[in-house]
C-alpha cells in the first residue's frame, strides 16, 4: 500500500497532512472547492495561522457597505510561504436541521477546513 506525503513546494518540508482527514474531491462546501485539496484536521506544530478580516466594497443601499469574509491563512512554519486558508464551512458541529428548518447555515456551528492550494502542496507517494 502506498504512503501519501504532502510537502511544502517552496522548501519541501513535510506538512504531515493525513490522507484519512482528505474531504473528496466532489463534497460540497460553501466557498468552493476548486484547485485546493480540503483537510478535516491538520497539525498544527508544522503551521502558522494568521487572521485574515477582508472587507469588500459592495454598495447595494445607503447603509450597506460590503461584504466581511473572515478567514485565517496558513503558512509553512519552515519557510513562512502561503499554502491556504482556514473557513468554518466544513460539515455542521450539530445534527440538527438548521436556522427555520432550511439545512445548515452560517448561524450553525461549523468544523473547521483546511483549504490547501495545490499549486502550493507537492504530492507524493512511498511504497
Amino acid at each position: 500500500m502506498a504512503l501519501t506525503i504532502y510537502t511544502c513546494k517552496e522548501c519541501g518540508s513535510d506538512l504531515n497532512l493525513n490522507p484519512n482527514d482528505l474531504f473528496p474531491p466532489d463534497f460540497y462546501f460553501e466557498a468552493g472547492n476548486k484547485k485546493t485539496l480540503s483537510f478535516a484536521a491538520v497539525d498544527a506544530e508544522k503551521f502558522q495561522f494568521e487572521k485574515e478580516d477582508k472587507i469588500m466594497p459592495f454598495f447595494e443601499t445607503l447603509n450597506y457597505w460590503g461584504i466581511q469574509r473572515k478567514r485565517t491563512k496558513i503558512k509553512c512554519n519552515s519557510c513562512n510561504h502561503l499554502i491556504g486558508y482556514i473557513y468554518d464551512d466544513g460539515p455542521p458541529l450539530t445534527g440538527g436541521i438548521g436556522q427555520y428548518g432550511f439545512g445548515p447555515s452560517q448561524v450553525v456551528p461549523r468544523a473547521p477546513r483546511y483549504r490547501f492550494k495545490t499549486k502550493a502542496v507537492q504530492i507524493s507517494s512511498q511504497t
